[in-house]
């Protein structure tokens, strides 16, 4: 086996285009270090990487290394050889020396190595002298591009007021070159553009700030960044990026007004709720850091109110009271703006609120009277007499003129027959007496009008209440229907009453119940009052006759609380009914109407079957009526169908236009208009005219109208309108002929059937039907 010594390869460098300086004392540094050095193994070559640095495309081969045997005698017996990744197209090698040189540009960011194999053969035997063993060349970086800002260019937003050193964003370049090897792609940032107010850290590229700004004073900023590779040494490559820093506000403004004093005014009479006026305060923040609510202080806060209008921020003032001139004629209002949201950070620097003067002017107006009360309520005795005094209204001019009052009383005519008012002093009376039961309340309405300015007129209501005086007497509530049977015992109760008052009982109503004085000695009934406005009639005795009396009438005294007390009497009916003890109340009605009349049961029945035969009657014979009426109406029916005739004439044929014109009756001078039947025959005659002319020519024809006209005529069941008469007259001279068989002078005998049969299959049955007939016959 043989043992090879592994020389040293150098890696020279040679630059085959301008440079400058810097590249060229660069390279020839590198040149030394271009190939390492090879070791010997036993059995084959393991090499170590080779490296070669990147170029331009070189106009001559340049040297990368050499491979060389020990068994080389120099003799040029020895050959080398290289195979593998770019052989012979890339790198070559000198087949005597063992030379290997780079014949092309090459691009470490496109390939970074390449893997080759060498061998050294015997150029006489061919056979290989060392064995083939592998290595590989690394293509070394140098500086051949520029950084680059792929996420530019940036937009970055941080609050106002930020303090010092505060990280506003990042910016990253890339460079292509190899990170690993030199400086190529070591890359430093610096601040082009954006001192004093924000700095770049060289070797992360954040961006901080360098001082606090203000937005109101700038609120964005144009920052450029360069980042440069070779750590920034001369002849490095740089690339810039903008950056826009914008700055967001916060609440560091406190909101002003734009007055210290402002001046509006009101009128005396506007509504509750009326806009008075706005205030507008400035704060130089944006969006809710400008928002502001908005107060009044002091003593005006009973008498306006102001609101925020949230879209322009303005605080609009309302009236909250109504005022009046006479009473107040300005108002000093302290209003007070302060801030939606306040940021605490900044509370050290002072109240975020301001304050300001309104003052509300009074403007005077002529304004209508005005009672003393809004509602007056009055009270009068019912019964009073007419002129007597209600009570009294009152109503001034607040104006400084104070202007006459004229009163006057409005809705309705009723009340002005109740009450009348005098229209100087308001002074109220009735004009009748007043019933409480009838209307215990009555609500009038007054007017009072200036008399120097009728348009001004107010109003008031007047609340009249009616007393009661006790001037009805109770009474009871209902008709009682009381019964006693014939067989009732002493003692009894036969019906229980109660009574009602009209009038009103402060003290609620008590009534006494008793029997009249003429009742007390004779009476077959008592009275037993039950202290609860209600009492018992009881019977007095055992046993009662229909016979000798059929109805009881008891009076009984009822007496109220009132004062004065007042009393009536009333009429209890009591019927005696055939009864044992117990009264039903429906037996005990029909008994008391029979009895009443004089009629016992069978009479009555007796009577009601006379009046069911009586209706039967009745309805007999109108239903016979309504038959006769029905048989009259169907013979004037039939009278009416005679006039209607028909004729049947047969025609000369659809081509006949010679003959009757039918159309000549659809003419506007043929139909008639609906005239008195006195001119009837004149307007017949001269339908009869005209129809005579356009007819046919036919003697016949025309007699045939005639006497249907003279019918018409002296017909007294005629009905009492016009009958329009229409016929219709085929002629002759039809070039197709008559289709009837009325009138031919040819028999079927002379009839030649023979042609039908050329009229095809369809005729088939019918010519041989008529065919053969005439067979037979002949």
């Amino acid at each position: 086996m043989n043992y090879y010594t592994l020389l040293s390869l150098v890696l020279t460098l040679v630059q085959l285009c301008p440079c400058t300086p810097s590249k060229q004392k660069q390279s020839t540094k590198n040149t030394n270090q271009s190939f390492t050095a090879v070791r010997r193994v036993k059995r084959g070559w393991v090499w170590e990487p080779l490296f070669a640095t990147e170029e331009q495309t070189p106009t001559q081969p340049l040297y990368v290394g050499q491979l060389k045997s020990d068994l080389d005698k120099q003799d040029g017996n020895l050959q080398y050889i290289l195979t593998g990744e770019g052989a012979g197209s890339i790198f070559v090698i000198d087949e005597y020396s063992g030379k290997i040189h780079v014949i092309q540009k090459l691009d470490r960011e496109k390939k970074s190595f390449y893997t080759l194999r060498a061998q050294a053969i015997n150029r006489n035997t061919h056979l290989p002298v060392e064995p083939e063993s592998e290595f590989i060349i690394k293509v070394r970086d140098i500086n051949d591009h520029e950084p680059q800002f792929l996420d530019g260019p940036y937009v970055a937003t941080i609050p106002e007021m930020s303090p010092e050193g505060t990280s506003v964003t990042q910016v990253t370049a890339t460079d292509g070159d190899d990170p690993s090897y030199g400086n190529s792609a070591r890359l430093l940032y610096s601040l082009i553009q954006g001192q004093p107010y924000f700095s770049v850290e060289p070797k992360t590229g954040v961006i901080r700030m360098s001082s606090q700004m203000d937005r109101e004073t700038k609120d964005q900023y144009l920052v450029i960044i360069q980042a440069k590779d070779m750590v920034g040494q001369a002849g490095a490559f740089s690339a810039t990026a903008t950056v826009t820093i914008n700055l967001s506000d916060i609440n560091d403004n406190a909101p002003k007004f734009q007055q210290r004093l402002y001046y509006m005014s009101i009128s005396e009479e506007a509504p509750v709720g009326t806009t008075i006026g706005r205030l507008m305060a400035e704060d130089s923040d944006i969006g809710e850091n400008a928002a502001m609510n908005y107060f009044i202080e002091g003593d005006s806060t009973d008498v306006f109110d102001i609101i925020t209008d949230n879209e322009t921020q303005e605080g609009i003032i309302l009236l909250k009271k109504r005022v009046d001139y006479e009473s107040k004629r300005r108002y000093n209002v302290r209003a007070k703006v302060v801030n939606r949201y306040i940021d605490e950070r900044f509370l050290e620097e002072g109240p975020f609120e301001d304050t300001t003067i309104v003052k509300i002017n009074v403007q005077d107006v002529d304004e209508p009277p005005v009672f003393t009360l809004e509602n007056y309520v009055m009270e009068i005795a019912e019964g009073a007499v007419s002129g007597s005094l209600v009570g009294v209204v009152t109503a001034r001019d607040p104006d400084n003129d104070d202007s006459p009052v004229r009163y006057s009383i409005v809705h309705g005519m009723y009340l002005k027959r109740l009450f009348s008012i005098n229209e100087h002093n308001g002074t109220i009376i009735t004009t009748k007496p007043l019933d409480r039961e009838i209307a215990a309340w009555h609500n009038i309405t007054v007017t009072a009008t200036e008399t120097r300015n009728p348009e001004k007129i107010s109003e008031a209501n007047v609340y009249i209440q009616v007393l009661d005086v006790n001037d009805h007497a109770p009474e009871f509530p209902k008709y009682y229907e009381t019964f006693v049977c014939e067989n009732a015992f002493s003692g009894q109760l036969i019906q229980n009453i109660s009574a009602v008052d009209q009038d009103d009982s402060a003290e609620g109503h008590h009534f006494f119940f008793s029997l009249a004085q003429e009742a007390t000695n004779n009476s077959h009934f008592t009275v037993k009052d039950n202290q609860d406005n209600t009492a018992g009639i009881f019977t007095a005795k055992s046993g009662f006759s229909r016979q000798e009396h059929l109805s009881f009438y008891l009076p009984i005294l009822i007496l109220d609380n009132g004062t004065p007390p007042l009393t009536s009497t009333n009429t209890l009916t009591i019927t005696v009914c055939d009864c044992d003890i117990e009264v039903n109340i429906f037996f005990c009605r029909y008994g008391a109407f029979m009895y009443s009349i004089g009629l016992s049961t069978e009479a009555l029945v007796a009577v009601l079957a006379c009046v069911l035969i009586l209706l039967v009657f009745i309805l007999a014979i109108v239903a016979i009526r309504q038959q006769q009426q029905k048989s009259l109406f169907s013979e004037k029916m039939e009278e009416f169908r005679e006039n209607i005739v028909r004729y049947d004439d047969e025609g000369g044929g659809e081509e006949d236009t010679e003959a009757f014109d039918i159309s000549a009756l659809r003419t506007r001078t043929v139909m008639r208009t609906h005239r008195p039947r006195k001119n009837m025959t004149t307007e017949i005659h001269s339908l009869c005219r005209q129809s005579l002319q356009v007819g046919p020519d036919s003697a016949v024809f025309r007699q045939f109208i005639l006497e249907k006209l003279e019918e018409a005529n002296t017909d007294p069941s005629a009905p009492p309108y016009d009958s329009l008469q229409m016929y219709a007259f085929e002629g002759t001279g039809s070039l197709a002929g008559s289709l009837s068989s009325l009138g031919s002078n040819m028999s079927d005998v002379d009839q030649n059937y023979e042609y039908l049969m050329d009229w095809g299959p369809q005729f088939k049955q019918l010519a041989s039907m008529y065919v053969s007939h005439r067979s037979v016959r002949d």
